[in-house]
């Protein structure tokens, strides 16, 4: 049963395991509302916000970390075993607590290649990546942990001090185009304001367990590298097709290139309700670039 939780307000105390890109964007975010919001870390910090959680090496939060939270969000990538750190570590000592409501940041990757079609939420997964499976192997693992779970499913991420033009800026960039390949994405900032306008919407809104949150366009990467260089004021190298570039790519980024899919955002911008801030990759750089040093 879902616990309908009235909106945000100071009394509520988020915990977020994992510090990374989204997770402290999220917990400033929150921190805004007046919430409480305590990050975790492998190791030790000057962040007064920040506690120790690494599952790898048993280093475990303590137990007055817990003191008063009403909400937990998760970020932590799956372990090496394909299992959830959190739940292998935490589960039984989040499932003791009254906690009102508890997401998880997934990934896109979980539908595999569709050739450049549409994906939603109503689609099987068929994850194409071993590290896919392991992101849908944790899912399941949280749908079955018997707590309020809401699973957001995220496509590339960007955001000011993660994007196209620090790519650009720090020489990290590589020029590829393959044909008809197109890629979603999403900044920070909307992952941030869609969970919490959720968060804050629950007992209007119909629950529903997973969501994805792209924006509305999505292209080719090659369409975001060009726009990214004209805001810098600089002139493009000529492209490399996929083909020509491969062998010099690392597996990984080689992966990047072997999935095609658009990622529909319609459960929650057109039943839901949420309004995008960076409905697409242009107004989501010309973002970046206010803060790009």
């Amino acid at each position: 049963m879902i616990d309908l939780a009235s909106p945000l307000t100071i009394k509520n105390k988020f915990i977020i395991f994992g510090g990374g890109f989204s997770g402290e964007y999220f917990a400033k975010s929150i921190r805004k509302l007046g919430c409480t919001a305590l990050t975790s870390s492998r190791s030790i910090n000057d962040d007064p916000n920040s506690f120790i959680f690494n599952s790898e090496q048993n280093l475990l939060p303590e137990d007055s970390i817990f003191d008063g939270v009403t909400h937990i969000l998760s970020c932590i990538p799956p372990g090496k075993n394909g299992k959830d750190p959190v739940l292998k570590s935490l589960k039984n000592k989040i499932n003791s607590l009254p906690i009102q409501w508890v997401g998880y940041l997934s990934t896109t990757g979980v539908y595999g290649n569709t050739d450049g079609d549409w994906v939603s939420e109503k689609d099987q997964p068929k994850p194409f990546q071993e590290r896919s499976q392991r992101r849908l192997n944790c899912e399941k693992e949280w749908i079955n942990s018997n707590l309020p779970i809401q699973i957001f499913r995220l496509p590339g991420i960007y955001g000011p001090g993660r994007s196209t033009l620090e790519a650009i800026k720090n020489k990290k960039i590589k020029v590829i185009h393959k044909n008809n390949q197109v890629f979603s994405r999403i900044h920070v900032a909307d992952i941030a304001n869609a969970i919490i306008y959720l968060i804050q919407n629950k007992n209007k809104l119909d629950f529903h367990q997973i969501i994805n949150i792209a924006d509305d366009e999505p292209c080719a990467q090659i369409e975001v590298i060009k726009y990214a260089y004209q805001l810098l004021g600089l002139k493009m190298p000529k492209k490399i097709l996929f083909e020509e570039a491969k062998t010099d790519l690392s597996p990984i980024a080689q992966s990047f290139w072997l999935e095609n899919r658009r990622v529909s955002n319609k459960l929650l911008c057109k039943k839901l309700g949420y309004k995008l801030i960076y409905k697409n990759y242009q107004v989501g750089l010309n973002n970046c670039l206010t803060n790009f040093k």
